[in-house]
Parts: C-alpha cells; structure tokens; sequence
C-alpha cells in the first residue's frame, strides 16, 4: 500500500510533462502537412544550387547546341576524328573497367581480410589519385617516363613508348581510377564480415571455391557500383591524358580532349555536340548508379 500511494503521485507529473510537449503539426486527411518555414528554406536553397551546379550547364549545353543546330552538330560528331576520339574513350573504360574489377577485388581483399607489413600504407595509398590533380599525375608520369625521364631508359629498352601514346593512356586512366572498386569492394566487405567464408572454410571449401561461391555473389552489387564509378571517372578524365597523350588527332585524342581541342579551334557545334553524348552518357550510368543504390538497401 506504501508504494502504491508514492506512485500515485507521479501520474499528475506526467500529465504536466506531455502537456508541455510541442504540439506535432497536424494536416486533414489526403493533405501533405505544411513544411516549417526553415526547412522550407533550406530545401529550396538545395534545389536552387544543384539547379545552378548541375542542371543549368547541361540544360545551357543543350541549349546552344539547339540554337546552333543539330544537323551541324550530328555533321560535326560524324567525322573521323569525333569516331576515333569517342571510340578511344570507350576503349579506354573498357580497359580501366576490366582491369579494377580484378585489381580492385584483390586489393579490397588484401586490405580487409589479410594483416601485413605496411597494410596501413597501402590502405593510404589507395585513396591517393583522389587527393593529387589528373594534372599533376599526368605531369608525374612525364617526369618518369619522358625524355630524359628517371624510368625513359628502361621503357625505352623494352620498346615500350608511353608519352604520346595509347599506353601512357591506359597508365593514366588505371591511376586516376583506382580508387573506386577498392572502396566499393572493401567497404561490402567490412560489412559482411568473415562468418560464412570461416563456415565455407571449415565444410572443406578451398580458397578458391570460397571466393567463387561465397564472397563473389556477396560483393557483387558492390563491385557493380565500384565498376559504374570507374566507368563514370574513366569517361570525363581530361588532364592526365591531356599532358600525356597530348591529344593527338586519330592517335591519342578522346571524346573530352576533342571537346577542348574543337572549342580552341571555334568549331563549336561538335564541341557541344559530344558535350551531350557524353551527357547522355552521364544520365545512363546515374540511372544505373541509382538502381545499384537501390539493390544494395534492398540487400541489406
């Protein structure tokens, strides 16, 4: 009885307390409620810079290229060059593409599920080439292997020509691309843990059976990620491969050097012209990127 006449008193008390709680907005049935004025604003000050950031270039790009004319454009995108530059950009995320996805699993693995001397080096190392300017990679790589280079006598033995070449090409885009299949990969990694590899493991799985029937089919919408990443980072590099390829036409050019090279020349309609393929370019793999996302929360 003592009790319960102490515990009396507390209901009052919380009568008092959730009175003096805020009234939450309420709105009639079938109405959104009304956002407070402050997030109101803060909403509209994010649409207003992603509308000035993102959407009012190409929206602009699309413009001129409409007022400039599409049969100019389509003329301008047609010639030899516009294909070889375009195609030697398709051919370099390929290439980038096909090497990080076996590069950048292994590396994911290493890092997440192995312990070895200078492990916390090489993690570092990983995110370098998002910390450096493609310029200065490419100007790096021009130190190396250029004339008078510090690795020029040896390339040059082995007849392998990277400045102003397909190959310094390919070196450039690996490096400015490294990054994202690791982080992706290790990442879904570092999330899953080791359980069912250990319990593989332990059923007589070898290593390689382990990797191809437990750890591939559970990284693998991550390694898709990493993958769109790449082949989103491959397709708008410009400066290593400017300062290394030197925009050759029919040789080293890609689509984004051609864009510099027509705007320096005043032929603007191609300019604007691969402007938009390499936007349409950009819209599919945000789609695609977007339903990545999905499929990983779905996952999880």
């Amino acid at each position: 009885m003592r009790e319960l006449e102490q515990a009396v008193p507390v209901v009052p008390r919380l009568h008092r307390l959730v009175a003096a709680l805020p009234k939450l907005s309420t709105a009639p049935a079938g109405q959104t409620p009304a956002l407070p004025l402050g997030r109101l604003l803060l909403l509209l000050s994010v649409l207003l810079y992603l509308g000035a950031v993102l959407i009012g270039p190409v929206l602009a790009i699309g413009n001129e290229l409409v007022s400039l004319g599409l049969r100019p454009a389509i003329a301008a995108l047609t010639t030899p060059e516009a294909i070889a530059a375009l195609r030697m950009s398709l051919v370099l995320t390929v290439i980038a593409a096909a090497i990080n996805a076996v590069v950048g699993t292994a590396g994911a693995i290493a890092l997440t599920r192995h312990d070895f001397p200078g492990r916390s080096i090489v993690n570092a190392l990983a995110d370098l080439p998002l910390a450096i300017s493609p310029v200065m990679i490419g100007l790096a790589f021009v130190v190396l292997v250029g004339r008078d280079g510090w690795l020029a006598g040896p390339f040059d033995a082995l007849g392998i020509k990277l400045l102003f070449a397909v190959p310094g090409l390919i070196v450039a885009n690996l490096f400015v691309t490294l990054p994202f299949t690791i982080r992706e990969v290790a990442y879904v990694l570092e999330e899953i843990g080791t359980s069912e590899e250990e319990a593989a493991a332990t059923l007589g799985a070898s290593p390689w059976q382990t990797f191809f029937r437990v750890t591939l089919p559970n990284i693998r919408i991550g390694l898709g990620y990493g993958l769109l990443m790449t082949v989103a980072r491959s397709l708008g590099e410009f400066g290593a491969l400017l300062v290394l390829g030197g925009s050759i036409s029919m040789q080293t050019q890609t689509a984004t050097t051609f864009i510099h090279d027509a705007i320096e020349e005043r032929e603007t309609a191609g300019a604007y012209g691969m402007a938009v393929v390499l936007a349409l370019f950009s819209v599919a793999l945000w789609g695609a990127l977007e339903w990545a996302k999905r499929r990983r929360g779905s996952r999880r």
